[in-house]
């Protein structure tokens, strides 16, 4: 779901930076955070600059936990996190926040298995395997699904991230939304303890995992399967239906979100509707309110 409306908007909220700080932002601004959206923003970035050469933009993908620790300690001028902020992180920022859904993606389970190219997952399935309950890929689980399609009793490696991470916390809050047993065993959050599984560093990190491991399955975002030619599994939708990351799909998804009012910041956890496909999300920028002018002195030093 990456538009160039969602490419304006970005560039719109960097030029406004700008202007608001004018000695030490003409020069060079900090941000920091998610690794979902980074690439995009790696590529939005570039195209601002190469138009703006005296502007130098320094984005770091460190996570969305780690992104969020910076802002609000002031450490960048802007943050990036697929989890937003909680009420009592935005309280603990004197200049005052605003957030800003940047752009959005889906969150697919891209997996290892050679010969493997079509695999549905239901709900139970991906589950139990997040739980640790389902070990082998040819589960009763999982088989039943799959009709025609050979899975042999080779072990399934789970592949999850180690850092804070907003793309755990959408992946973990799904899973609480559509399982009991889930969100009181492991519930939802930018860290938390997997009951099972390997753990590797940002969606890249966890990625790699997965292409080094014959019979893995991770959760990564829909960008990095497919840069990195990763099949990912069709996943069952709330009515039942088995349902495919696309575009299309993961807009479908997004169009149900609410937002409350004075605030822009939902989750379709468990989105109703057809062609929904069922973890999507926006992603954020953490922008001040206010920009003091405190910097400017000690650049000019």
């Amino acid at each position: 779901m990456k538009t160039s409306k969602f490419s304006f908007l970005l560039l719109a909220v960097l030029a406004a930076l700008l202007l608001q700080r004018p000695a030490l932002a003409a020069t060079q601004l900090q941000g920091a955070g998610a690794t979902f959206p980074a690439p995009l923003y790696q590529r939005w970035i570039a195209e601002y600059t190469k138009a703006n050469p005296d502007v130098q933009i320094n984005y770091q993908a460190i996570g969305s936990g780690a992104g969020i620790k910076q802002f609000t300690q002031d450490l960048v001028s802007f943050g990036a996190s697929d989890a937003a902020m909680t009420d009592q992180e935005i309280a603990a920022v004197k200049k005052g926040v605003v957030l800003v859904p940047a752009t959005a993606g889906s969150i697919v389970l891209a997996y290892n298995l050679p010969g493997v190219e079509t695999l549905k997952l239901s709900r139970d399935a991906y589950v139990g395997i997040f739980l640790g309950k389902i070990k082998k890929w040819n589960d009763p689980a999982i088989t039943k699904t799959n009709e025609g399609v050979k899975l042999s009793n080779m072990s399934i490696t789970v592949c999850e991230r180690s850092d804070g991470s907003g793309t755990n916390f959408v992946f973990t809050k799904h899973l609480s939304s559509i399982s009991p047993e889930f969100k009181d065993q492991v519930g939802e959050g930018t860290s938390v303890t997997w009951p099972t599984g390997v753990a590797g560093k940002g969606n890249d990190g966890v990625t790699a995992l997965i292409k080094q491991n014959r019979g893995a399955i991770g959760y990564v975002e829909y960008g990095y399967a497919q840069h990195n030619k990763l099949p990912f599994a069709q996943l069952q939708d709330k009515a039942g239906e088995f349902v495919t990351a696309t575009t299309a799909t993961g807009a479908a998804t997004l169009a149900t979100t609410q937002f409350p009012p004075n605030l822009l910041r939902a989750w379709p956890s468990d989105p109703d509707g057809k062609d929904c496909y069922p973890i999507a999300t926006f992603t954020w920028l953490l922008i001040y309110k206010k920009y003091d002018n405190a910097p400017i002195g000690e650049a000019v030093k």
